[in-house]
């Protein structure tokens, strides 16, 4: 089954239905079972672990404390490994099958993590700001830090000694998506286009909450919500609008992240959404933050999954000679006067959240 974030989950599945948690033999993440089939092992990896809420993520184990309130012994547990650690070897009778050889497994990553090896962060300050479905401001640490009353996620990163903080918000692109539909625009880059030479002064506001929020609110009630429309207002400035709405979510992230004390050397931009350099510009304006864009990004999990395969089969190389920066296509740096502006349009973002909460 399932784990990830699921510990809640869990505790419903033995209180609602024992009859099935009382049959548990183990339990595996999605990836974890595909390994079991392929090697015969019970393994799962540090980073994608440390979702699970099982893990003691500063101290790389499984919690027995936690485990033993849910119900759970370490037994039921997947063997943990570092993401460049070999798990097993693939099995003979379908390496015979596939018409390959018995080849290592490694243990992987868990998405984000693996994003981050993919476009070379392995080394505190190094970060990364990923747009896709959900939107994710993940900085490498080399030590264990936290912030959970922001609902800023600490977790072990796919390599030893390292870490990783991540703030998410859970409507990012989707939530561009959304808006395309509903003004009925079905070519998202053309609207990009006619947001980039709206000249139209609106004072509309979009809390981009359509899933509930996660950094900084932990709040699965929040909603979306349009504020502040005229006469003026058209397509255009609705679809600006939630761009800026995201925009104000995904800095409100960068900065509940850094309260840590955690530091970002870079920020690198990668996925679906940072296609559009109007949209790349726009985030530096509003975080008041250097991006650097780079060419591959949008590939990044993959590829960091395959280089954690090369690091494992290649212990005695230095980690550098794998986790190398994808090419630097364009650097973004924030409009001073223009990042004054969204302040205070950012204020009254976080006013109009506050006095709607609860209602």
């Amino acid at each position: 089954m399932k784990l990830e974030y699921s510990l809640t989950f869990w505790g419903q599945i033995k209180r609602n239905e024992p009859h099935l948690f009382n049959q548990i033999h183990k339990v595996l993440l999605p990836k974890d079972y595909l390994r079991l089939k392929m090697t015969g092992e019970y393994a799962s990896d540090m980073s994608d672990a440390s979702g699970t809420m099982w893990l003691d993520v500063e101290k790389r184990q499984w919690d027995n404390t936690i485990l033993e309130a849910t119900g759970l012994e370490l037994d039921k547990m997947p063997k943990l490994f570092e993401g460049n650690q070999i798990t097993g070897y693939l099995r003979q009778e379908i390496a015979q099958q596939w018409r390959m050889n018995s080849v290592p497994i490694v243990a992987g990553g868990g998405d984000n993590a693996a994003g981050a090896i993919g476009i070379g962060l392995y080394q505190a300050g190094q970060a990364m700001l990923s747009l896709g479905t959900s939107g994710v401001y993940f900085v490498v640490t080399n030590r264990f830090t936290a912030n959970p009353q922001k609902a800023v996620h600490s977790f072990c990163h796919a390599l030893p000694e390292r870490w990783h903080l991540m703030s998410v918000i859970l409507s990012a692109a989707s939530a561009i998506d959304w808006v395309k539909n509903i003004i009925g625009n079905n070519d998202i880059n053309q609207l990009f286009q006619q947001m980039a030479h709206c000249t139209t002064s609106s004072q509309a506001l979009f809390l981009p909450y359509l899933s509930g929020e996660r950094t900084p609110h932990n709040d699965p009630y929040a909603t979306g919500v349009f504020w502040g429309l005229s006469h003026n207002d058209s397509n255009i400035t609705l679809a600006k609008a939630v761009l800026e709405g995201v925009s104000f979510a995904l800095a409100d992230g960068i900065d509940v992240l850094h309260e840590t004390g955690a530091t970002a050397e870079s920020i690198s931009l990668i996925g679906g959404g940072t296609k559009s350099a109007y949209w790349r510009q726009l985030l530096a304006d509003i975080t008041g933050r250097t991006l650097e864009y780079r060419t591959g990004g949008d590939v990044g999990p993959a590829l960091g999954a395959a280089k954690l395969a090369q690091i494992a089969l290649n212990p005695k190389e230095e980690i550098s000679t794998y986790c190398r920066n994808l090419p630097l296509e364009e650097v973004y740096t924030p409009n001073a006067q223009v990042y004054e502006q969204y302040q205070q349009k950012r204020e009254r973002y976080h006013q109009l959240y506050q006095r709607l909460k609860g209602f």
